[in-house]
């Protein structure tokens, strides 16, 4: 299913929609400020493993990143961070940045690893934070990459889902995407770690 929902004023009925399917398990195709992304409810363990499938992965060692509405939200799944740590991302959200966190038993038990972090984002985009305020809990978000050996990341909405129609249960047209990923600064050790630069300055 392709919905095209409007960027700047989401209808609140196609937002329940979407909502809708995140709840049942399913796993959709949606914008945000930088790339178009892979996303299921962070709790529904078997859409977990689709979307792990599709990026051909295990889900125990892929860096998924956890989408949420607002800052507020961030602290009930993560270990506390420093004043430096919650400044950078008060001033940096929401915008094109990942922030790794130290995760706390919040976290479903399915991303349980080793490394016991969590990647945290708040797209400026009003599309994740309506879906994510009306499901009540983040959401799991991987990027799309494309095939093509020069652009990594397809922007085309109307291409994604003729790609993708058949492996998701929907995808959303929030318009054309950016082609460049977030910028994932790691705030897991002593001294803030730039990982990769992305769409966000540093």
């Amino acid at each position: 299913m392709l919905l095209k929902i409007h960027p700047e004023n989401p209808s609140q009925r196609q937002i329940n929609t979407v909502v809708e399917c995140l709840a049942d398990g399913g796993i959709i195709i949606y914008p945000t400020d930088t790339v178009y992304g892979l996303a299921c409810d962070i709790f529904k363990t078997k859409a977990v493993d689709r979307i792990a499938l599709l990026k051909g992965t295990k889900k125990e060692k892929a860096n998924f990143t956890f989408v949420f509405h607002d800052l507020s939200q961030i602290s009930d799944y993560t270990k506390p961070f420093s004043t430096e740590v919650f400044r950078l991302m008060k001033n940096s959200l929401p915008g094109p940045y990942t922030f790794i966190l130290n995760a706390n038993s919040n976290i479903p038990r399915i991303f349980h690893s080793r490394k016991k972090t969590v990647g945290i984002r708040i797209p400026q985009n009003k599309i994740p934070i309506a879906l994510v305020r009306e499901l009540g809990n983040p959401i799991m978000t991987t990027s799309i990459r494309d095939d093509d050996e020069i652009i990594e990341y397809t922007s085309d909405p109307e291409l994604i889902y003729e790609k993708y129609k058949n492996l998701v249960d929907m995808v959303i047209d929030g318009g054309y995407g950016d082609n460049r990923p977030s910028t994932i600064i790691d705030c897991t050790g002593a001294e803030l770690l730039v990982v990769r630069e992305g769409k966000g300055s540093i």
